[in-house]
C-alpha cells in the first residue's frame, strides 16, 4: 500500500440522504488517492493523470451483488492501475471482483486502462453506441487527426507550427480495442440485489463532448454519474475526437437542457469535487455558453474573422488568460470552441460563414 487514507465508513459523517453527498471534505483536494463514500454502495476513486491539467479522474465503484460495477477507468497508466487495485482492497475487493466497466466515452483517462485490465481479469467493458465511429478511425488507416484538420479552417496555421515541433505520442492500438457491449439510449442497467435493494442505472445520450457520450442515471438514489458532460468547476471540451459531430456545441447545448428536464440530482462528475446538484451546475454552464456567444459575436463584429483570431481576442480558463498563453495543446481546443460557437451562430441565422483557401470566415 502507498499510504492511502483508512477506508470511510458509512456512518462517520452522519446518516445518507438521498442525493446528500456525505463523506467528501470539501475543503479537502479532490485528486489525493483514497476512497471516498458517495452513497450507501458507491464510492469514488480518483486516479492520476500524469502531465494533464485535469490532474486526475474520478472512477465510481457501484456495489453489485457480491462485486462491482467501475463507472469509468481511468488511464492505462501503471500507477493508475496500482492505485485503483489498492483503492478495491479498501472496500475488501479485488480487480477480479469488477464484474464490468460502464464507460462514459472513449477518451483515454475513461476508456484505455478498461481495456487493458479486460485482458488480465476479463472484465466486460461497455460503451456508448455513438463512440462507434470514432474507435472506427482510431482503429483505421493513419490520416491527419481530425482536430488538425478543423485547426486549419480555423485559420491556426502558426498554432499548427507550434504543435508540429511537439514529440508525437506513438499510437497503441491494443489500448482501443471494440468493447464487449454497445450501450444504447435509454438502456437500463440493473445491479445486482444487495440488501437494500436493487440498483438500476439509466444511460441517457448527452452527445457534444463526444457524439457517445452517456451519463448514467440513478434515479431512486437522486444521483447522476455525469462523467465529463457536467463538470463542477469547468466547462467541458467540445468535439475533441477522433470522429467529431457536424453540430457539437449544439448537440452539448441541448443535451444539457435534457439533462436539466430529467429530476434534479446529486452531481458525481469524472473530474473534480462531488457535492453539488445538477440543476444548479446546468444553469451555470448554459448562461456560461449563452455568454460566450455573445463574446464571440462582439470579437466578430470588432473585426475578427477566422475562429483563431476570435479565440485570440478572448479570455480563457477561471484566470482570464490570453491564448498565446495557453499551452499548444489547450491553444488548440480554445480555437475549436471558438469555432464551435461560431458555428452555432450561423445556425442561428446571425452569422454568414464563407470558406476561403481552406480556411472559414464568418462576418455578421
Amino acid at each position: 500500500m502507498r499510504g492511502l487514507p483508512a477506508a470511510r465508513t458509512a456512518g462517520r459523517r452522519g446518516a445518507y440522504r438521498l442525493g446528500v453527498i456525505c463523506d467528501d471534505d470539501p475543503d479537502a483536494d479532490w485528486t489525493a488517492p483514497g476512497v471516498f463514500r458517495c452513497a450507501p454502495g458507491v464510492h469514488r476513486i480518483p486516479l492520476p493523470l500524469p502531465n494533464d491539467g485535469l490532474r486526475a479522474v474520478n472512477v465510481y465503484a457501484v456495489a453489485d451483488g457480491d462485486g462491482w460495477t467501475l463507472i469509468d477507468s481511468g488511464w492505462a497508466l501503471a500507477q493508475a492501475g496500482d492505485l485503483l487495485q489498492e483503492a478495491l482492497a479498501q472496500l475488501g475487493a479485488g480487480l477480479g471482483d469488477v464484474r464490468r466497466f460502464l464507460v462514459t466515452h472513449v477518451h483515454r483517462d475513461h476508456y484505455t486502462q478498461a481495456v487493458v485490465l479486460r485482458r488480465q481479469f476479463g472484465i466486460r467493458v461497455a460503451l456508448g453506441r455513438g463512440e462507434q465511429p470514432a474507435l472506427e478511425v482510431i482503429n483505421g488507416p493513419r490520416t491527419e487527426p481530425a482536430h488538425l484538420t478543423r485547426l486549419r479552417h480555423a485559420g491556426g496555421h502558426e498554432l499548427l507550427a507550434r504543435l508540429a515541433k511537439l514529440p508525437s505520442e506513438p499510437h497503441d492500438p491494443t489500448v482501443w480495442e471494440y468493447p464487449d457491449d454497445w450501450i444504447d439510449d435509454g438502456a437500463e442497467i440493473v445491479l445486482d440485489p444487495a440488501p437494500d435493494g436493487k440498483r438500476v442505472l439509466q444511460a441517457v445520450a448527452t452527445p457534444g463532448h463526444t457524439q457517445g457520450h452517456l451519463v448514467f442515471a440513478d434515479q431512486a438514489g437522486e444521483l447522476l454519474f455525469s462523467g465529463d458532460h457536467v463538470l463542477p468547476r469547468i466547462t467541458p471540451s467540445i468535439g475533441f475526437e477522433a470522429a467529431p459531430a457536424r453540430r457539437p456545441l449544439a448537440d452539448f447545448l441541448t443535451s444539457l437542457e435534457l439533462v436539466r428536464a430529467r429530476p434534479d440530482a446529486a452531481l458525481l462528475p469524472a473530474h473534480g469535487p462531488v457535492g453539488r446538484r445538477v440543476h444548479e451546475r446546468v444553469d451555470k454552464l448554459i448562461a456560461h455558453h449563452a455568454k460566450r456567444l455573445d463574446a464571440t459575436l462582439g470579437a466578430l463584429q470588432d473585426g475578427r474573422s477566422t475562429a483563431y483570431e476570435v479565440a485570440a481576442a478572448l479570455p480563457w480558463t477561471r484566470r482570464d488568460r490570453r491564448l498565446e498563453e495557453l499551452d499548444p495543446f489547450n491553444a488548440m481546443l480554445a480555437t475549436l470552441e471558438t469555432a464551435a460557437h461560431l458555428d452555432v451562430l450561423v445556425e442561428r441565422g446571425v452569422v454568414r460563414s464563407v470558406e476561403t483557401d481552406g480556411v472559414n470566415h464568418y462576418t455578421t
